[in-house]
């Protein structure tokens, strides 16, 4: 969730005070109340679960709808379509170097209507002969598809019904989406003939040694969350046969489980994987692997 850095301090002692066992007894029943009748704030966590299905079975069982799939949910973040903020310039970086050694089929897994295909376009300039292939689900495809009539006359953005149409693209891009999945990427990337050569994923919480799932409410449902682990997330990539090129986290966001000590997440992360086994695939000059750190050494690069 993303906050000012005094909004961010404040609910830190705010979470870090009502987890006294003095308050705790108290304070804990009453936060369930207002999480699950959306009384809380947008993007609060509540619970830590195992499994997709088990963080589904009690959002099912709410007072809302357990599901992003809302026309509602398609009117959001329209304020990110003219603007990007910090943690998107890894990705831009990447993807300009990408379309410059000649990539033009994107497949952007969970890309809402084009958020990023929209705010990126300031940034880079698109190839006449770009294909960017949106995947998100049906309510927010179909806004999508409306919005594009208006606002993408090159007609480079499209919309497709399933996961299975990121096979044979060549970079599978996903921003903020992963943790909302009831799939993983290499569960994915098993189902495909023709593997993408490059893989960017941007914005994903992860924890540095621990794997769950939460609920997330987001003022419109209360979906199941989920936050991977750092090194588990990485050693899926490789098995897929994928190499990590670069590594950078965001400090934009950061992630708590009122009451579930250990499962804070600080930062949200970012990856560049690239196959270079795929025939014709394309490789940038860069090492076989660069390790950013935090966003702001990231950025610096950039700008060097």
């Amino acid at each position: 969730m993303s906050d000012s850095p005094i909004a961010t301090a404040v609910a830190r002692i705010a979470h870090a005070a009502a987890e006294l066992p003095i308050l705790r007894w108290l304070a804990e029943p009453i936060y369930r109340y207002q999480f699950l009748r959306f009384r809380r704030p947008g993007n609060a966590c509540f619970g830590v679960f195992g499994t997709y299905a088990e963080a589904h079975a009690l959002a099912k069982s709410l007072h809302g709808p357990a599901t992003y799939d809302l026309a509602e949910a398609g009117r959001l973040y329209r304020e990110r379509l003219e603007r990007v903020v910090a943690s998107d310039y890894p990705s831009i970086y990447w993807l300009s170097r990408l379309l410059a050694a000649g990539e033009r089929r994107i497949f952007d897994l969970g890309g809402h209507i084009g958020i990023s295909y929209y705010g990126f376009s300031r940034y880079i300039e698109y190839p006449a002969d770009l294909q960017w292939l949106v995947h998100d689900l049906p309510a927010i495809a179909d806004a999508g598809r409306s919005h594009a009539v208006l606002h993408d006359p090159k007609r480079r953005l499209a919309f497709s019904a399933g996961p299975d149409a990121a096979d044979g693209c060549d970079i599978l891009f996903t921003s903020g989406a992963l943790q909302y999945l009831d799939y993983t990427l290499p569960d994915l990337l098993r189902r495909l003939q023709q593997r993408p050569s490059h893989i960017l994923v941007n914005l994903v919480p992860m924890h540095p040694d621990r794997s769950f799932f939460t609920l997330q409410n987001i003022r419109i449902a209360i979906c199941p969350y989920r936050v991977a682990a750092v090194p588990e997330f990485i050693a899926g990539m490789e098995s897929m046969g994928y190499d990590l090129i670069d590594h950078w986290q965001s400090r934009e966001r950061n992630l708590r489980v009122p009451f579930r000590h250990g499962y804070e997440v600080d930062s949200y992360h970012g990856f560049y994987f690239a196959n270079a086994t795929r025939p014709g695939s394309r490789t940038t000059e860069e090492p076989q692997r660069v390790t950013s750190g935090v966003l702001a050494t990231s950025m610096a690069s950039i700008s060097s």
